[in-house]
């Protein structure tokens, strides 16, 4: 064999193993949806920690320099409205079992101040509490999510807090105090978490003793019965302790519980968490691993689950979920500031994907946390207020809310660092109710691009559009001198050929496409 010959199949050898290599496969069953895609799984999480609430929410009622309403800062509330907050849960998280509801209402200066203990030790002045919070949710369009007092409070407490957000005027003294305190009308408010991290910061209880507990506060959460019926969430369990979940299907009735909460955090190690930029990517692939993790536990949990409710009547609530790193120098270490990457991007993508993928039980999540708090979506700086990468992947993603998820039965290249493996790609599809197919595509791999065919059944399309968020670094981050150095570009990687739809995604991208 000549020279040229042998450097012809050499070449061809090569040219044909990056094509087999680059052979990701999605089947999208456009016709086989059922299950709907509940938009409170792009909830989010506000909990009084660090500058989460007091200069990032709340800037108080005579700040002359931020405008704002009511002390709710307006820049934020227009960001978060591009992004359809469908519900806030409030106001923790660890300090939700350490709060008195009652602390938090009347006049300001009249307001008792407490001591946050989980949180830094720092003044807690209660000049933001259950109207403040509830009357921004209705500003914003958001349903609020309660998280009650079960740690250190009473059942009469939490009782009494339903009362006064529910109740009707003149039903009792709770909706009285309601009407003192300049709101006529009840909130309505629906869903309420029953304690939080039960098994932790919330008591350090067996589940055996919170499954008691839980019966005990619910049974006086009144109202529960009706029409208007509150939504009661359990203390669920964190990562895979299925043994947690599976006593309380078992020892809770289950006309008193509406859904199970379950928290699991992309954290490398709790001894050693890692920067936030400056990351390597052995440590980028160990946050992944963890992220991809919340398959498993959901595919676990949810099979516990349907051993006692066949009918998924009770639902799976991801009420903490996210990426969690040391906080960035120079600031305090309990008040968890991190700054957000294209690996941030890269978690929320490809969680939100399981999501949608599992909606038939996952019906809520809340993503920790909403501002200046490990994986938020905004950071503030005293005027400023930028936008993170993850913002950008759930405004994107929000054409999924409410809509039919469509069945994707995905083969993915492999992303590999050292010895170890994962996915590169990640997908998720629905159909919105004006007949709009839209798919959400991740790529991991931090080097290499993937090809991407996706053959479609039950539809035919002609039009394809999409948007992109990338970087040329995974280390990049929006900064309050940058503010727009990662955002959502229009995309053109995708080409329809009759009932293929082939895809080229960059290195740790996020892709939306538009079908028609």
């Amino acid at each position: 064999m000549n020279k040229t010959v042998k450097l012809f199949f050499t070449g061809t050898a090569l040219f044909t193993a990056n094509l087999l290599y680059a052979q990701n496969t999605i089947l999208l069953q456009v016709d086989k949806g059922k299950d709907t895609i509940n938009k409170n799984i792009y909830g989010h999480f506000a909990e009084h920690l660090g500058h989460c609430i007091y200069g990032g929410l709340y800037v108080g009622d005579n700040n002359k320099k931020i405008p704002n309403k009511d002390g709710v800062r307006l820049d934020v509330i227009d960001a978060l409205k591009k992004l359809k907050v469908p519900v806030l849960r409030w106001p923790g998280g660890c300090f939700a079992d350490t709060y008195h509801w009652q602390d938090g209402i009347g006049p300001k200066p009249k307001r008792p101040s407490m001591l946050n203990v989980w949180w830094g030790n720092v003044k807690e002045d209660n000049s933001f509490g259950t109207n403040e919070f509830l009357n921004m949710c209705e500003v914003l369009g958001a349903a609020p999510y309660l998280s009650g007092n079960v740690g250190s409070g009473t059942p009469q407490e939490l009782s009494d807090w339903v009362k006064y957000t529910t109740h009707p005027n003149g039903s009792s003294p709770m909706p009285e105090l309601r009407v003192k305190n300049g709101r006529p009308n009840p909130w309505n408010v629906k869903y309420w978490g029953l304690g939080n991290e039960a098994w932790g910061c919330g008591g350090n209880m067996k589940v055996e003793y919170y499954a008691n507990v839980y019966r005990q506060y619910a049974t006086f959460m009144t109202n529960w019965n009706n029409s208007d019926k509150i939504f009661r969430i359990a203390s669920g369990a964190s990562d895979d302790d299925y043994h947690w979940t599976e006593v309380l299907m078992k020892e809770i009735p289950h006309n008193m519980i509406d859904a199970l909460g379950l928290h699991h955090y992309s954290v490398i190690s709790w001894s050693k968490k890692g920067p936030s930029t400056t990351f390597t990517e052995q440590e980028y692939f160990t946050t992944m691993q963890r992220a991809l993790k919340m398959d498993e536990y959901i595919i676990g949990h949810k099979a516990v689950m349907d051993k006692y409710d066949a009918a998924k009547k009770i639902a799976l609530a991801v009420d903490e979920w996210g990426g969690w790193y040391d906080v960035e120098p120079g600031t305090n270490g309990a008040f968890l500031f991190q700054q957000n990457t294209m690996r941030d991007a890269m978690i929320a993508g490809a969680t939100l994907n399981i999501f949608n993928n599992h909606c038939d039980r996952v019906r809520m999540a809340n993503l920790a946390q909403i501002i200046n708090v490990l994986q938020a979506v905004i950071l503030t700086k005293e005027e400023k207020m930028i936008v993170t990468p993850t913002y950008h992947v759930m405004e994107m993603y929000n054409v999924h809310q409410d809509a039919l998820m469509l069945p994707v039965t995905l083969t993915s290249n492999d992303y590999t660092v050292g010895n170890e493996k994962l996915k590169a790609v990640s997908v998720s599809a629905s159909k919105d109710k004006k007949g709009l197919t839209h798919i959400s595509l991740v790529n991991i791999d931090a080097a290499k691009a993937q090809e991407v065919v996706i053959n479609i059944e039950g539809a035919g399309f002609k039009l394809v559009s999409g948007r992109i968020l990338t970087s040329d670094k995974l280390q990049n981050y929006n900064s309050f001198e940058n503010p727009d150095k990662i955002k959502p570009v229009s995309f053109s990687g995708a080409v329809l050929d009759g009932s293929k739809l082939k895809v080229t995604i960059p290195p740790f991208s996020v892709v939306v496409l538009e079908l028609k």
